[in-house]
């Protein structure tokens, strides 16, 4: 494993004046080097850097992500005539494209950047690992913006649902992004092998299809439980409501702010799996 010096120290070797009695003593000066890099200016320059680099694969990203919800709202459309199930199916396809991208392909990417070294090169850097966390995802989340608004619209028009509150995705695309990203980059960097992060990604992301899609009337008492647990219910439970006639602004809120707690909750958890694989 590559030896980091840490960035705030060097350490220096110096002999005694000729004529000194004794061994040759070994002392240690630690000396300033360059100051570790502030949070927020690390992060931007993350999320730049992250951005340019994944822009190459961004059109088949969206691509695929966004057919595969409308497909699944298409084949849905067939057992669900509307009400609260259709809600449901919308607001679980929409939360499924930040799903695809900010939990199984961020799970990838963090399990192949552990596997090839690659988290040896952000360890010398003065940043704070925070905003190596924070700048991936908040990066991989970006890419799903359009496609979650499409989806949607799309959703809306094929279920006959109203979209004048459809600017609650404007809270539920970041909120439901950062609980997932954080739950996806913790599961890659925790992961011994690159080829079990992909595998825990894939289930993260059946979880959310299963949990998700399907209206939870349907679902039996113990997946019921098994879905609270899950960070895009509460994501999905806010934009659901959204499409009431007369939506309850206080529960929708309640939702959101359940999300933003687990979000905050997994983003720790995945800055502390980054401390833990950057030092192995």
């Amino acid at each position: 494993m590559t030896s980091i010096i840490p960035a705030r120290t060097a350490t220096t070797r110096t002999r005694p004046a000729p004529g000194s009695l004794g061994p040759d003593p070994v002392c240690t000066v630690t000396a300033p080097l360059a100051p570790r890099a502030r949070l927020l200016p690390s992060l931007a320059a993350v999320y730049r850097a992250q951005l340019s680099r994944a822009r190459v694969a961004r059109i088949p990203l969206l691509f695929v992500a966004t057919f595969q919800s409308v497909g699944i709202m298409i084949l849905m459309r067939g057992v669900v005539d509307g009400g609260a199930e259709a809600r449901a199916v919308v607001a679980g396809s929409s939360v499924l494209v930040v799903a695809f991208v900010a939990l199984n392909l961020l799970a990838q990417y963090f399990g192949q950047l552990r596997a090839s070294g690659g988290l040896d090169h952000y360890a010398t850097l003065p940043v704070p690992p925070a905003a190596v966390v924070l700048g991936a995802a908040a990066a991989y989340a970006s890419f799903t913006v359009p496609g979650t608004v499409f989806t949607a619209i799309t959703g809306s028009v094929l279920f006959q649902l109203p979209m004048t509150h459809l600017w609650v995705l404007v809270a539920v695309i970041p909120l439901s992004g950062a609980a997932l990203a954080g739950l996806g980059a913790a599961l890659g960097l925790l992961a011994p092998r690159p080829e079990l992060a992909t595998l825990l990604g894939q289930l993260g992301m059946s979880a959310a299809l299963l949990l998700g899609v399907l209206p939870a009337e349907r679902l039996p008492q113990p997946v019921e439980w098994a879905r609270d647990l899950l960070p895009s219910t509460y994501g999905v439970e806010a934009l659901a409501r959204s499409f009431d006639a007369r939506p309850d602004w206080g529960i929708i809120a309640f939702f959101l702010a359940i999300c933003a707690a687990v979000g905050v909750l997994s983003l720790a958890v995945a800055t502390w799996a980054y401390r833990r694989a950057a030092v192995r």
